[in-house]
């Protein structure tokens, strides 16, 4: 990250990656081993899939609510894809902020780099699978999609992994679960080491430049 751009207490993490590379998987383990993290749960205007649960994959609301929540400036980033609305909630920004937790979204990477340009300080981690290959073979195994859907979302993997390598922070190759974990913790404690997210309210300092320094 460029030092020039100054942060902000909490931690904006954002993880993207094709549908299959295991993003989701690695964000809720986040949520369970990282203190002082909150999900980011997206609105969307299209209906549940398969097991999805209300608040939990996503709030689900009417094309009218969602444009309610545009015009009350609710939303960090939103966008239409596929013919469906999809926004993350600013509030979820502003309690990361007030507790210096960490904010955990699990978007796409358009979304990503929306929240970037309002929020310069938000890290990026995008997650890559160990091959296309491997990939094709997880979403076979979904056995939830036709060869016609495969197709597109391979497609759409491929286009959303160059955007992703060319614009995001951190790379990570899911190919062991394990290892792609610690190396996104890793990440997370790192970036909440930096000067300008550590609280150092109890240690009473000086502001600069209000006393003369030692000589």
């Amino acid at each position: 990250m460029n030092d020039s751009i100054p942060l902000h207490p909490g931690l904006l993490l954002v993880l993207s990656a094709p549908s299959g590379a295991g993003k989701t998987t690695l964000a809720h383990r986040v949520l369970k081993e990282v203190p002082g993290t909150i999900f980011s749960v997206s609105f969307t205007t299209r209906r549940p899939r398969g097991k999805e649960q209300e608040g939990v994959d996503y709030h689900f609301v009417d094309v009218a609510h969602f444009q309610e929540k545009i015009e009350r400036s609710e939303f960090v980033e939103w966008a239409e894809v596929h013919g469906h609305f999809y926004g993350s909630p600013q509030s979820v920004v502003d309690e990361a902020r007030a507790r210096r937790g960490v904010a955990v979204f699990d978007i796409d990477v358009q979304g990503g780099q929306a929240i970037k340009r309002k929020h310069p300080d938000a890290v990026l981690i995008f997650v890559l699978p160990p091959s296309m290959e491997e990939l094709e073979r997880r979403l076979r195994d979904r056995k939830t999609d036709s060869d016609e859907t495969i197709r597109r979302r391979m497609l759409a993997a491929r286009s959303e992994i160059e955007r992703g390598v060319a614009s995001y922070d951190y790379i990570v190759m899911n190919d062991d679960f394990e290892r792609a974990f610690q190396e996104l913790r890793s990440v997370v404690v790192a970036e909440r080491c930096r000067r300008g997210r550590v609280d150092l309210s109890k240690l009473k300092l000086e502001k600069p430049g209000s006393s003369e320094p030692g000589r």
